[in-house]
């Protein structure tokens, strides 16, 4: 059987109702980071107990995410993937019932363990629908449809509640989410199984997904994500703490970043090699993160010195990060094998989900004796410290050699199989 073309693979029917599933339901996830604490916050909460949403939310995703590979087994990605629409996306018409916070947080319970199936499914969807040869910018354009919803919709869903009221929201988010459901069953291949194409006998081999664990491999990526996402958790909480003027527009810049580095990424990560992006952008994430840890130390906040420092200092954060988690990923993929994707997409999504969730607990209790400042300090320490590892990991997986030439008239030609 023929291959399909790496950009057939890449712009095929399939990845792209992924992508557009995927939009759909970050459209949700999203801009209720923002709206259900200022919805609680109607009904008396406090400060502390509004923090408790999406930390409770967070700790259902990753609750499930310890599961997701024997999950994925029993019932396969695109099922997992729409019955994880569907939790997270159905429940949110409840919120309209009661803006108490015990009420709130136990949808949110719900909707996190939907949030878990979705992200790990999806991410492990694209190792299935594209070649390998493209899978680095294929991750790049799944964390594009990823961040995109977080640039444009959570400021969009304040606004919107602001402007159309709380159950607007609710149900304009709850209903796209919903939608991407028959996406999915549009798809038309055979999903969860690991498409593997061997040049020496020009067939393709159907290798069923397995549950397998990695861990010695996949750790120091997933101790990268774990220390930039924790990161990511702290500045997301504090920073408009520290610095409330600028914090919308640094927020927005930080996932711009974001987007642009997954992207970017992934595309030089195809014409390289996985893991070799992911020391230089963790590099970039802890110069920008020391950046913010010196803008917001800063008693001058409103001089035009501490708004640009804030401000680069959030799109260098992005950008690095950008570039760790595409990188990362890829890398967890190509050490896991066609049999662990999987399992490598849940160590992936538990690294990134997990962090975002302690970093801002960790942060906030560093804070409260070092200031904001000294906080995101030592999260910038601790990205520095783990350079030395993420450096010896590297040497891990040597470059891909080129192929061996046969020819040595006219085009050259791979050597057939021995």
């Amino acid at each position: 059987m023929t291959p399909p073309t790496a950009g057939a693979a890449l712009l095929g029917r399939n990845f792209v109702l992924l992508l557009t599933a995927t939009v759909l339901t970050c459209t949700n996830f999203a801009p209720l980071l923002s709206v259900l604490p200022l919805w609680s916050a109607q009904a008396g909460a406090d400060t502390s107990g509004l923090g408790s949403i999406t930390g409770t939310m967070m700790a259902a995703t990753v609750g499930v995410q310890t599961l997701m590979p024997w999950i994925l087994r029993r019932f396969g990605l695109r099922l997992v993937f729409a019955v994880g629409a569907l939790l997270l996306g159905l429940p949110t018409l409840a919120y309209s019932v009661s803006a108490d916070l015990s009420w709130v947080l136990a949808v949110s319970v719900v909707r996190g363990a939907g949030f878990g199936m979705v992200v790990v499914s999806g991410s492990a969807l694209v190792a299935t629908l594209v070649t390998p040869a493209r899978r680095g910018t294929a991750v790049g354009l799944y964390g594009m449809a990823v961040g995109i919803p977080h640039v444009l919709a959570l400021p969009l869903g304040v606004w919107y509640a602001q402007h159309a009221g709380f159950h607007a929201v609710f149900v304009a988010t709850g209903v796209l989410c919903a939608a991407a459901v028959p996406l999915l069953a549009l798809m038309t291949s055979p999903v969860g199984i690991q498409h593997t194409y061997h040049p020496e006998t020009d067939t393709q081999v159907d290798a069923p997904e397995v549950p397998s664990w990695p861990v010695r491999v996949l750790a120091t990526p997933w101790i990268v994500m774990l220390a930039c996402a924790s990161a990511t958790g702290g500045v997301t909480s504090f920073l408009a703490l520290a610095q409330p003027e600028l914090a919308p527009a640094a927020l927005f810049l930080l996932y711009l970043g974001v987007v642009a580095g997954r992207w970017g990424g992934g595309v030089l990560t195809d014409r390289t090699a996985p893991g070799r992006l992911t020391l230089p952008g963790l590099t970039v994430a802890c110069l920008g993160m020391g950046g913010l840890a010196l803008a917001a130390g800063s008693e001058a906040h409103a001089s035009v010195g501490v708004a640009v420092l804030t401000l680069a200092a959030a799109t260098l954060y992005g950008t690095g990060f950008g570039v760790v988690q595409n990188d990362t990923l890829v890398v967890m993929f190509h050490r896991a094998g066609p049999a662990g994707t999987g399992s490598a997409s849940t160590v992936w999504n538990l690294g990134y989900d997990a962090g975002v969730g302690a970093g801002a607990l960790v942060v906030g209790m560093v804070a409260s004796g070092l200031g904001i400042s000294g906080a995101f300090a030592v999260s910038a320490l601790a990205m520095g410290l783990i350079t030395p590892l993420v450096w010896r990991d590297g040497r891990r997986d040597p470059p891909p050699r080129p192929p061996r030439q046969c020819s040595t008239h006219g085009p050259a030609r791979p050597c057939p199989a021995r």
